[in-house]
């Protein structure tokens, strides 16, 4: 294992301290948490906040995206580790300014359980709270840490979302609403080139052949659906989009955003490539494409590889997306 880090114990510690110190002008800590918050929460009373977080290993996901239009603030648990109840619920109470706060949740055990959990500790104090848990994998139904669906990178979609409908100034019933609206035209499918190695265990999660693929991975290095040979770029692209596409069964006309990204040693060099196959599948497919990002924002640590995002989208959800957001990473 090479990493530039100390004691593997302390890497979520030493990476948060360093986080806000890098971007004091974005972000603040609650002491002795991983909880990381808006810098200018005075500025945002009124509004309902916005939450997310879960494992570390994903960056920029989730702290990446604290700021105006997006979250208000993130939680960073140990590495491909749940945050604990208690620190979701200080970052509720952080973030209340009295309109109540909106919990977005990646459907993994762990987090569903202890986000759960810290929205019943949260309305006891008379908080009120509404969440989303987000399950837009569409590789497989059931894997390690998950009942259903993996929620992967199409949950950044939710965050911009959400995010810029909070600033401008929907309430928490809003917020719910429009969650539940996009949260099923939101699907991603991921393929690695290679797998991650967390810290603490100091050995990859899986291992692939010089010349092997694995279709379907999740972002802690789940199992996928298929291994095969590596393949070119465009048969990358035509094997996910075929997928994507079953699931959404696309007419001609339709409106998306596509979101490529890569899983954190992938270059942008490669990913932009994958992109530009993208855009001819998807008009080849008769696909409106009304908004795109490139960007390795959602990683697995040190894992090769690439997802895709599909989301269908409507002129209104095109303006969420497209609002003026001011974070670390987006």
């Amino acid at each position: 294992m090479k990493k530039i880090i100390n004691d593997p114990k302390n890497v979520v510690d030493e990476m948060v301290q360093g986080l806000v110190r890098s971007y004091p002008e974005y972000l603040e800590r609650i002491p002795e948490t991983g909880v990381v918050y808006r810098h200018d929460l005075k500025n945002i009373q009124g509004q309902v906040g916005i939450v997310s977080g879960g494992g570390s290993g994903h960056e920029p996901t989730h702290a990446g995206f604290v700021g105006d239009g997006m979250l208000s603030a993130a939680v960073c648990g140990e590495v491909f580790t749940s945050p604990t109840p208690d620190q979701i619920f200080e970052a509720i109470k952080k973030v209340d300014s009295g309109a109540g706060v909106f919990l977005v949740i990646k459907n993994y055990s762990g987090d569903v359980m202890n986000f759960e959990m810290a929205q019943d500790m949260a309305e006891m104090e008379d908080i009120k709270v509404k969440s989303i848990v987000v399950d837009d994998d569409i590789a497989v139904e059931n894997s390690t840490y998950t009942q259903g669906r993996r929620g992967v990178a199409g949950t950044i979609f939710m965050h911009k979302v959400l995010g810029a409908a909070a600033a401008k100034g929907a309430n928490l019933d809003e917020l719910e609403q429009l969650a539940q609206k996009v949260l099923p035209n939101i699907k991603t499918i991921a393929v690695a080139l290679s797998g991650a190695t967390v810290p603490e265990v100091g050995k990859p999660g899986f291992t692939l052949g010089e010349d092997e693929i694995e279709y379907g991975v999740g972002i802690h290095g789940e199992p996928g659906y298929r291994r095969e040979k590596l393949q070119p770029s465009k048969a990358l692209v035509e094997e996910l989009v075929g997928k994507l596409n079953q699931e959404f069964k696309f007419e001609k006309g339709d409106q998306v955003a596509v979101l490529v990204n890569g899983m954190g040693a992938t270059p942008l060099m490669e990913q932009y490539i994958f992109m530009n196959d993208v855009l001819n599948k998807l008009a080849d497919l008769g696909l409106e494409v009304k908004f795109t990002k490139v960007g390795s924002l959602m990683t697995s640590l040190e894992m090769a590889g690439i997802s895709l995002t599909l989301f269908k989208v409507s002129d209104e959800i095109v303006e969420n997306l497209n609002y003026a957001t001011d974070t670390i990473a987006w």
